[in-house]
């Protein structure tokens, strides 16, 4: 398929449509890949060209089609148990605490789901062993509508689940036969600990928390340096005094102007 032409008065209002109502940013290097991966868009919908997408976008009654560029331009792929490191740290932590008081965790970037339901694991087997209480819940939230389906859906490819243990897998997840083998699906007793929502991080944040963990992992590449520290304070406001915040490994120490005290590569505790 031909790619459609993209002047570079178009590449910068779809720049300025996606930094406007999602925060994300795109520069110069980036007009080749809004190009290809809209391009098919286009043409799926049998538009003009970019002009006339651009102009569906912008009509606010068009949210799933804006909701569907949002997934094209961004990067979903995940796995679970990703940077197993956080998760020793946090079941150390945990264990550590001795308390059976109610434990929220938050999921900030949850995509397809797999940090929230491989988080949702670790907790079952610790409250399984007694080292945690049975009041613990794990909320996901995403931009993406169609990311958040398929994470209440819960039925991934076997490989995306390669870091799970064979135990964890006997224990919490069903194996697809005939047309779904090679899919596995999450069991309802881990799903039903789980509650995705959709939200946007660049928007003020209202009705949820206090929480005692938040993973913030491997989305602030797509957003600039001052909507970066903008997005961690607004998190971090969620978070309690003491709880563990996470980024991605290679994400280092964002810039925040909330006080935290670095514990591992990627973790941190919240001190004031």
């Amino acid at each position: 398929m031909s790619i459609i032409q993209f002047s570079d008065r178009e590449f910068k209002r779809i720049s300025e449509i996606m930094y406007e109502a999602a925060g994300l940013s795109f520069n110069d290097s980036k007009k080749s890949l809004i190009q290809s991966r809209l391009s098919q868009r286009i043409a799926r919908l049998g538009l003009s060209g970019f002009g006339a997408y651009i102009a569906l976008l912008e009509d606010e009654s068009n949210a799933a089609e804006f909701q569907m560029a949002v997934d094209m331009l961004t990067t979903n792929e995940t796995y679970f148990f990703r940077e197993p490191k956080h998760y020793e740290l946090l079941e150390k932590e945990l264990t550590a605490r001795r308390s059976r008081e109610p434990l929220a965790i938050w999921s900030a970037a949850s995509s397809f789901g797999d940090e929230a339901y491989s988080t949702a694991m670790l907790l079952s087997d610790m409250q399984m062993q007694g080292r945690i209480g049975p009041d613990w819940s794990i909320l996901g939230t995403d931009i993406s509508h169609r990311v958040l389906l398929s994470a209440k859906e819960a039925i991934y490819p076997e490989d995306r689940l390669r870091a799970v243990s064979a135990e964890r897998l006997k224990r919490y997840c069903l194996r697809g036969e005939g047309e779904s083998q090679g899919q596995v699906l999450i069991q309802d007793k881990v799903r039903q600990r789980v509650q995705f929502g959709q939200l946007n991080l660049c928007k003020p944040i209202d009705g949820i928390g206090p929480f005692d963990v938040i993973f913030l992992r491997n989305v602030l590449i797509y957003f600039d340096i001052p909507t970066k520290i903008e997005v961690v304070d607004r998190v971090l406001a969620t978070l309690k005094l003491g709880g563990l915040f996470f980024l991605g490994t290679a994400e280092g120490r964002v810039n925040c102007k909330t006080p935290l005290q670095t514990v591992q590569p990627g973790a941190f505790r919240k001190i004031s």
